[in-house]
């Protein structure tokens, strides 16, 4: 059996609301949202019984899903959000965007802020990464179409 796609990548935070419109002002769009609880979910996390809220977010070719997930029960044990890049574990999700200048403007006026600064890889991208909610670390890549 072959692997399909990726699905999602999750992303726990404090704020859902903050966190949704943040996503949305980038372009994702607001799938779904709802509360996921019991038992049987503490099955396949590992927590027991648990009370999540969740919102599901879609890229808007609609192959890829970010899933942003408040933890209600248990309450969250640890705090990864402002971890350097080269932190073990979770580091960044990366999202191609058509005018990065635009898309940071836009951003900003949400608590964005930039990691360092915009950089030109070769004439081929515009790349940065900046905190979003939370501190949460994104990617931002505009593709320049050079060699």
């Amino acid at each position: 059996m072959a692997l399909k796609r990726m699905d999602n990548v999750g992303i726990v935070v404090e704020n859902l609301d903050a966190a949704i419109t943040f996503f949305e002002e980038l372009g994702l769009d607001l799938e779904g949202r709802m509360m996921i609880e019991g038992e049987w979910a503490g099955r396949v996390t590992g927590l027991g019984d648990q009370h999540v809220e969740i919102a599901m977010m879609r890229t808007p070719d609609g192959h890829s899903r970010l899933e942003l997930s408040r933890f209600i029960r248990p309450a969250v044990v640890a705090d990864h959000r402002t971890a350097p890049v080269n932190a073990l574990g979770y580091l960044r999700v990366m999202f191609a965007v058509d005018d990065l200048n635009e898309t940071l403007d836009r951003l900003y006026k949400h608590g964005a802020e930039l990691a360092d600064e915009v950089v030109d890889y070769q004439g081929v991208y515009r790349l940065c990464y900046i905190r979003g909610p939370e501190g949460i670390l994104i990617g931002l890549a505009q593709e320049l179409g050079g060699q």
